[in-house]
């Protein structure tokens, strides 16, 4: 559902809606049970009933709207133009102080925390391998489709030298090994298209196609840390970005890195299909590119509809809305560290 400002994704199944601000001008209040969010062009009534997070790209919110959120336990979220998360204020810390110490303790033990660490790298290399098998075998020109599945067998056998790696300095060499096969491979996939892709930039991104990527990952993170905050864990306690930063949402950059290859089938199809375009993208002088105002709603609207499709989820063995995945890996992380499950099963595409 896409409307001319800033707009709440579409149901599909969901209880709840997040609302996006996109407009500078945007302004968020409280009254009477519901979020009032205004533009030049328009004024919106959504009760609070009907929200389960708050995504600011800009605009400003009241302290009175922040309060009948966190009150409500809706994620309030703003982030950059390119998808980097500024902050995010969730209601009271839920879960107890058992879990959260198992958490910490998880992540000071040096066995525990590599382990894991192991599980979430081997799972991205893996979702990543199926991706890209999944674009060669659609793929209508053969010498691509064959270098595509040639590629996924290459990444597939760097999993080999995941599960002996003693540290986290070997796995990111083996995650860096990996990423520079695949993000050749995604090359190839968008060789035709419209939009400019010459291999994976960040900080700023330097082409439209990098553009999306970090968008949507940054959307991703917010997912990942209200998911963290709603199960009770840690979301600044990483286990594969350990390094300990104010404000950086360690572990849910860990549950992000699964996905990221799904995230990237999303922007892939979204190209391929037309729906993003050069025309919504701007370039400033430095060379930087992000999404225009309208890209963004676009995008958003593309979005709502991703979260609402399903895929199997192998350890639940039954199909799982996108939306849902976030909460159910949160879950699943919890359960490994009560000790309800002797590791952590982290999110698989189907091959």
């Amino acid at each position: 559902m896409t409307e001319p400002a800033d707009f709440a994704g579409s149901d599909g199944g969901r209880k709840r809606n997040t609302v996006y601000t996109v407009e500078y001008q945007s302004r968020i209040s409280h009254k009477k049970g519901s979020l009032i969010i205004s533009t030049p062009e328009a004024k919106r009534r959504i009760p609070l009933e009907a929200v389960d997070a708050v995504v600011m790209f800009a605009g400003h919110i009241t302290t009175d709207a922040i309060a009948q959120c966190v009150g409500r336990k809706i994620r309030v979220s703003a982030l950059t133009r390119g998808g980097k998360i500024k902050f995010v204020v969730g209601g009271p810390i839920a879960g107890n102080v058992h879990l959260r110490t198992a958490h910490h303790l998880a992540a000071r033990d040096a066995t525990a925390a590599i382990g894991a660490a192991r599980l979430i790298v081997a799972a991205k290399i893996r979702n990543s391998a199926a991706v890209l098998r999944r674009w060669g075998l659609d793929h209508s020109e053969p010498d691509i489709a064959i270098q595509l599945c040639d590629r996924s067998d290459q990444i597939l056998r760097r999993i080999e030298g995941v599960a002996s790696a003693g540290d986290r300095d070997t796995l990111r060499g083996i995650e860096g090994d990996t990423a520079r096969v695949y993000f050749n491979g995604l090359a190839a996939v968008l060789e035709s298209s419209p939009l400019e892709f010459s291999g994976r930039t960040r900080r700023p991104p330097r082409d439209p196609v990098n553009a999306v990527m970090s968008f949507c990952y940054g959307l991703v993170t917010t997912e990942t840390t209200g998911a963290c905050d709603a199960i009770g864990l840690d979301p600044q306690v990483g286990f594969l970005h350990q390094a300990l930063r104010a404000g950086r949402p360690s572990l849910a950059l860990d549950l992000t890195e699964e996905l990221r290859a799904l995230t990237d089938r999303f922007v892939v199809t979204s190209i391929r299909r037309g729906q993003i375009t050069p025309e919504h993208f701007t370039e400033t002088p430095g060379g930087a590119y992000y999404l225009s105002d309208e890209g963004r709603r676009k995008l958003i609207g593309l979005w709502e509809d991703h979260k609402n499709t399903s895929l199997n989820h192998e350890v639940l063995g039954r199909p799982v809305q996108r939306w849902a995945i976030p909460t159910a890996q949160a879950t699943l992380m919890a359960r490994w560290l009560r000790g309800d499950l002797p590791g952590y099963p982290p999110f698989l595409l189907e091959n």
